[in-house]
C-alpha cells in the first residue's frame, strides 16, 4: 500500500524495550477504588447510587449528562463508601467529584447479556450499546465513542490507530499481540456500525509481533493491516490520516469532514467486549515503566485503582523518581500524588530519572527554525510563542494556535530548551477561559435583556389595563349623565 509523507515529526528514544516483552498481567483487586465522575470530554456523569449501597461489578453507578458525556460503572462488587471529592489525575492536583467504592473481595458481576451474533444488531443498536457501556477513546482523547459512531455514518474510510508512537508505552502493542482476534471483531463491528467502505489498521513498523498477530486475525476479512514508519507523532489522529490516505483534515474541521473515522485499537477491543459479552468499560491496559521503576510491565488495572498500587505491583522504585507522568512523556501529564486513580484515559504510569528527563535551563531563542521543521502541522512555534509572551493571543491564533496538537515535537528539538508546548497549552487554556467568560457574559446579557423585556411588557400591559378601565369608567359616567339628562327632559 502506498504511504504518504508526514511533514515534520521527531524520533525520540523509544525505551519500549523496558516493557514490550512483558505479557499483560491482571492487577490484584484493590481494597478501595476511587472512581471519578469525569473520565471523558464533556459534563461529569451524575451518580445514581447512594452511600452505603451495595453494587455489583459492571453495575451502572453514574449516568452520562448530555451527548458529550459518558456513563460510569462499578469496577468491582462492594459498598459505596463515599460520594465526594478525591484527588484527580490532573497536573493541578485539585480534587474532583468521585465515587469511593470499598471492595467486598468477591468481584461479582451484574447479570450480563451475551450475544451469539452481534452483527444481527442494527448500527443504531450498536451505537446505543457502546454508549451504555461507557466506552470512550482509549488513545487518550477520551471522546465518547458512541458519539463518534453516530456522527460518522457513511464514512469512506475507517482507520484503526495502532501507532502508539509515544516513547515507553507498549499497552497497545501488547493488547494487539495477545487479543488480536477480539480486536479485529471489534473493528468489524465499528466498520459495520458506520458502513465504512475501507478499513485500515495503521501500526508502526517497530511492532513486528503486533503486525503479525493482527494480520493472522484479520485474514479473510476486509480489515487491512498497514505497517507505517516509526516516527512521532505518527499516532496522532490527523497525522495517521495524512500518512495512510494522503488527505488532510482542514483547520478547525473533523476527520468525518473528509470521510474518515479514527478509533484506537484498544477502543475496538472495548467495543467487542461490550457488544459480544455485555461488559462495560471498567478496566484498561496500563504500561508501568521508566528508569526509576524496578520491573516495567503492562497491567490490566480496574478504573479507580490508586496509581501507587501499579507502582507497587512493578516492585516499586529502583531509585527516586525525578518526575512522575500519566500517559507518555511527550503528551502525558505530570503528577505528584500517587493516590490519584487510574481512569479510562490512563495509558501509562511513568517514573523518570534525571537522565531521562534531561532538564536544562531555557535560554533565548536563536531563531534556528528547528521547531518549524519539526512541527507536524506546519505551524511557526517560535512566532506563536513570541506573541503569547506579550499576551497577544489573537496574534497566536492567527498563526494557527488552535491547530496545534500539543505533541511537544517543537519543545523536544529546541536547542535553547524553550518549553514551547507549555506556552501553547497555557494560551489555549487562557483562550478557553476567555471563551467561557464571554459565553457567561452573553448569557447574563440575554437574561438581563429578557428581564427588561418582561418588565416593559408588564408595565405596558398594566398601562393598557388602566387605560381600558379608565375608558370603561368614563363611558359609564357618560352613559349615566346621558340617562340623567333624558330623565330631566321627560
Amino acid at each position: 500500500m502506498k504511504l504518504f509523507d508526514l511533514r515534520g515529526g521527531v524520533h525520540p528514544e523509544g525505551r519500549k524495550d523496558l516493557s514490550a516483552q512483558r505479557r499483560i498481567r491482571p492487577l490484584p483487586l484493590p481494597k478501595k477504588l476511587y472512581v471519578p465522575l469525569q473520565q471523558h470530554i464533556g459534563a461529569p456523569a451524575a451518580p445514581v447510587v447512594s452511600v452505603g449501597e451495595h453494587v455489583l461489578k459492571g453495575q451502572l453507578i453514574a449516568t452520562a449528562q448530555g451527548a458529550v458525556s459518558s456513563s460510569i460503572h462499578a469496577p468491582t462488587s462492594g459498598v459505596v463508601a463515599a460520594i465526594g471529592d478525591h484527588a484527580a489525575p490532573h497536573p493541578s492536583g485539585l480534587p474532583a467529584p468521585t465515587i469511593t467504592l470499598e471492595s467486598d473481595g468477591e468481584d461479582r458481576w451484574v447479570a450480563l447479556g451475551e450475544l451469539s451474533d452481534p452483527f444481527a444488531l442494527s448500527p443504531e443498536e450498536i451505537a446505543a450499546r457502546v454508549a451504555a457501556a461507557g466506552i470512550v477513546g482509549l488513545g487518550g482523547a477520551t471522546f465518547p465513542s458512541a458519539l463518534k459512531l453516530n456522527l460518522s455514518r457513511g464514512v469512506q474510510t475507517l482507520i484503526m490507530n495502532g501507532g502508539e508512537c509515544e516513547p515507553y508505552l507498549t499497552c497497545d502493542d501488547r493488547i494487539m499481540r495477545e487479543r488480536a482476534t477480539a480486536i479485529v471483531e471489534g473493528i468489524r463491528l465499528i466498520a459495520y456500525a458506520v458502513s465504512a467502505g475501507e478499513v485500515l489498521v495503521g501500526i508502526e513498523d517497530n511492532k513486528p509481533d503486533a503486525i503479525a498477530a493482527m494480520q493472522d486475525a484479520a485474514r479473510g476479512s476486509a480489515v487491512r493491516i498497514v505497517a507505517m514508519p516509526s516516527m512521532y507523532p505518527m499516532g496522532s489522529e490527523k497525522q495517521i490520516i495524512q500518512v495512510l490516505t494522503g488527505r488532510e483534515v482542514p483547520a478547525g474541521g473533523r476527520p468525518a469532514d473528509i470521510g474518515v473515522l479514527v478509533h484506537n485499537v484498544a477502543t475496538a477491543y472495548a467495543v467487542q467486549q461490550a457488544i459480544r459479552f455485555g461488559r462495560p468499560l471498567i478496566s484498561r491496559i496500563v504500561t508501568v515503566s521508566g528508569g526509576a521503576i524496578k520491573a516495567a510491565c503492562n497491567v490490566e488495572a480496574l478504573v479507580g485503582t490508586p496509581v501507587q498500587e501499579l507502582i507497587d505491583f512493578a516492585d516499586g522504585y529502583a531509585q527516586a523518581a525525578s518526575r512522575l507522568v500519566l500517559g507518555g512523556p511527550m503528551m502525558g501529564q505530570e503528577f505528584t500524588n500517587t493516590n490519584v486513580p487510574v481512569v479510562k484515559g490512563t495509558s501509562g504510569v511513568l517514573a523518570l530519572t534525571p537522565k531521562e528527563i534531561g532538564q536544562a535551563e531555557a535560554s533565548p531563542c536563536i531563531r534556528c527554525s528547528t521547531c518549524v521543521r519539526a512541527c507536524p502541522v506546519g505551524l511557526l512555534p517560535l512566532e506563536m510563542a513570541a506573541h503569547i509572551r506579550v499576551s497577544d493571543l489573537s496574534g497566536a491564533v492567527d498563526l494557527g494556535l488552535k491547530d496545534c496538537i500539543a505533541c511537544g515535537s517543537c519543545s523536544y528539538v529546541c536547542p535553547a530548551h524553550i518549553p514551547l508546548v507549555h506556552f501553547f497549552n497555557y494560551a489555549k487554556g487562557d483562550l478557553a477561559s476567555q471563551e467561557r467568560a464571554k459565553l457567561k457574559q452573553e448569557a447574563t446579557k440575554k437574561l438581563a435583556d429578557a428581564r427588561g423585556e418582561r418588565i416593559a411588557r408588564i408595565e405596558r400591559e398594566r398601562a393598557e389595563a388602566m387605560a381600558k378601565r379608565k375608558a370603561m369608567r368614563e363611558a359609564k359616567e357618560r352613559a349615566a349623565k346621558e340617562a340623567a339628562a333624558k330623565a330631566e327632559a321627560v
